[in-house]
């Protein structure tokens, strides 16, 4: 199946909800902590474990550019993954639903600077492709037996373009 290029869009809370969370401070903090030198905004997204436990683990990700060339998307059965930058950078979020066992509509979002993302169970999503920044990511995901990781190859790589 050949699949148009794609034009990416901003990252919102609301764009972005078919996926999963995007991880960003808006607004006030829920509360107060540590005398009053720290805000808390607490409990931004939805960890979804499965039978196993989360872990936290470092990536450490080459640069990506743009135009990307998008040529493999993967999603994981059995649990959720957040995607942390460690330095204020961006970068590039690909996601689709599933259709089928198979992604569908393809879409992009550009992280910028301050935030991250935690993909559903089951979102099909690109590898980590950082713009800019370190390439050193946070990552909170499924630790546990079975098979957490599914990848499909697309037929003709995907162009995917700053908007």
């Amino acid at each position: 199946m050949t699949r148009p290029d794609i034009v990416t869009e901003a990252l919102t809370a609301e764009a972005f909800a078919p996926f999963g969370e995007v991880l960003h401070i808006d607004g006030a903090p829920d509360k107060l902590i540590n005398k009053g030198r720290c805000g808390r905004h607490h409990d931004l997204a939805r960890l979804d474990f499965g039978d196993g436990h989360a872990g936290i683990s470092l990536f450490n990700s080459e640069l990506a550019e743009m135009p990307y060339r998008l040529e493999l998307l993967e999603r994981h059965p059995l649990g959720s993954q957040a995607f942390i930058p460690m330095s204020q950078s961006r970068f590039l979020v690909t996601v689709a639903e599933d259709d089928n066992g198979v992604p569908g509509t393809i879409r992009a979002f550009i992280a910028r600077a301050g935030q991250g993302v935690n993909l559903h169970r089951n979102v099909w999503h690109g590898v980590l492709c950082p713009l800019d920044g370190t390439g050193i990511y946070a990552v909170v995901d499924r630790i546990g037996g079975g098979n957490n990781l599914d990848e499909y190859h697309l037929d003709a790589p995907v162009t995917v373009r700053s908007e």
